[in-house]
């Protein structure tokens, strides 16, 4: 017997399939009555042998596909959202936890190696407090090409493969370090700031593997790199108590702690934690996927009424913007995490499903987003007129450049999807696509700016 909470399941996934059978009925001349009695046989006698309804549908759609060939193309398109809630089966197990206690170890393995690599320069002389710009300049270099040697091993790479990750990991170390900056400067902060994101690619083909290619590969991608900054946001907040404790601890009896804390707790702990928050994304994906959804529909609706008052209130009282650096970063943050909300929700969405309220609601965060962005540029170019080019005008004129582009034709391709005149796979695809747009801006930031602009 099945709980009611079950049965609704089962049947939701049942007409799931029916109606797919009932909608392509005329082009494969099937009997969708008859295909319905032999799953449901196969899922009654699945369940009489010890599955659970979900288990039960997935294999019985699978077997039905062995006869059916419109069933196995259900079970092939469907396959991404369907076996995600499918459950270990008892005959998996054993490998299965064998599998995590592997990949626990591999990624606890580089967690310490990252803690450790980033205290290797001392070694060196090179204390931490007295040459923090070539820490900020080196900081993604010390994690990211760890994490991508653990999607190397976890995904079972070619040795082929390698040499093409590792070639703009390399070449990333030699142009942050290359250049004789003059510290503190704008070209180097540019520099710590876009080395990262370009390198982010490279982790990106080997989370992908020989996915990446493909749009479906790019977007899981996407949905890791959202889930991952939960995790790791998570992490640090427990991290801050933990810190906290430990100090309150050794003062009571007489010992300082900051030391510790500051040399080796936070550097060595924010370094190992990106490491073990992936490996929390690929271990506990199906929980993440419930989180990483809510908050995103939680944030869409207040940031569009952020943005949408900003532009009244500009327009009611007549003034510009006031475009200083803190105003230009202040900006630009914004903007981008007005796409990160795009790029999630679209991730996580259903491509299936029709329009509604909600898609109204990311397309007038879009367009309010594209409107605010065409201020900035406006606001940023007429800087530029007046005071002339510096490092951190053109970077953030470019930024914004790149966002106009891809807010805009977001809208576009959102507005027809709302209107029936084109696919939601057709913004996914968009999305997926100009991902290598943002590393290859990051890359010209820190590879050209510091020649052309003096290194100041």
């Amino acid at each position: 017997m099945t709980t009611p909470a079950n049965t609704v399941t089962l049947e939701e996934q049942i007409d799931q399939w029916r109606s797919y059978l009932l909608r392509r009925q005329a082009i494969h001349s099937v009997d969708v009555a008859e295909l319905e009695d032999h799953l449901r046989e196969q899922i009654a006698g699945l369940m009489n042998a010890g599955l659970v309804p979900d288990e039960a549908f997935l294999v019985a759609v699978k077997r039905m596909g062995a006869l059916d060939a419109l069933s196995r193309e259900f079970a092939r398109e469907h396959s991404d959202r369907l076996w995600k809630q499918l459950v270990v089966l008892p005959s998996d197990s054993r490998e299965q936890g064998a599998g995590v206690r592997s990949d626990a170890f591999v990624a606890f393995f580089l967690a310490v190696a990252a803690a450790m690599l980033i205290k290797l320069p001392e070694l060196f002389g090179m204390d931490l407090k007295e040459n923090e710009s070539f820490y900020a300049r080196n900081l993604s270099l010390f994690v990211l090409p760890l994490l991508t040697g653990y999607f190397i091993w976890k995904r079972r790479l070619g040795a082929k493969t390698v040499p093409w990750l590792a070639a703009p990991i390399v070449a990333a170390g030699v142009f942050a370090n290359v250049y004789p900056f003059a510290s503190p400067g704008s070209t180097e902060s540019l520099t710590a700031l876009h080395l990262p994101i370009a390198l982010w690619v490279a982790v990106g083909v080997a989370y992908a593997g020989s996915r990446w290619n493909e749009v479906a590969g790019r977007m899981d991608f996407i949905r890791f790199s959202g889930e991952l900054f939960i995790y790791y946001v998570l992490i640090a907040l427990g991290g801050g108590v933990l810190t906290a404790f430990l100090m309150m601890m050794f003062k009571t009896i007489g010992i300082d702690a900051e030391w510790f804390i500051q040399s080796w707790l936070i550097p060595c702990g924010a370094a190992g934690a990106v490491l073990v928050a992936s490996w929390l994304v690929e271990a506990k994906q199906s929980v993440i996927e419930n989180m990483a959804p809510v908050l995103t529909r939680l944030f869409t609706p207040f940031f569009a009424a952020l943005l949408v008052t900003f532009l009244a209130t500009l327009i009611w009282t007549g003034r510009g913007l006031d475009i200083e650096r803190e105003v230009l970063i202040a900006f630009d943050l914004l903007l981008v995490v007005v796409l990160g909300l795009l790029l999630y929700s679209v991730s996580a969405r259903d491509a299936r499903m029709p329009a509604g309220p909600f898609d109204v609601m990311q397309v007038v965060l879009v367009v309010s987003a594209l409107l605010v962005d065409a201020v900035a540029l406006w606001a940023i170019s007429a800087r530029i007129t007046e005071f002339g080019f510096t490092p951190n005008r053109v970077a953030a004129l470019g930024v914004n450049v790149i966002l106009l582009v891809n807010l805009a034709w977001s809208a576009v391709l959102y507005i027809r999807f709302l209107r029936e005149r084109g696919s939601f796979t057709d913004l996914e695809r968009w999305q997926t696509n100009y991902l290598p747009v943002y590393a290859v801006w990051a890359a010209i930031v820190v590879i050209v700016f510091p020649p052309v602009f003096g290194y100041i």
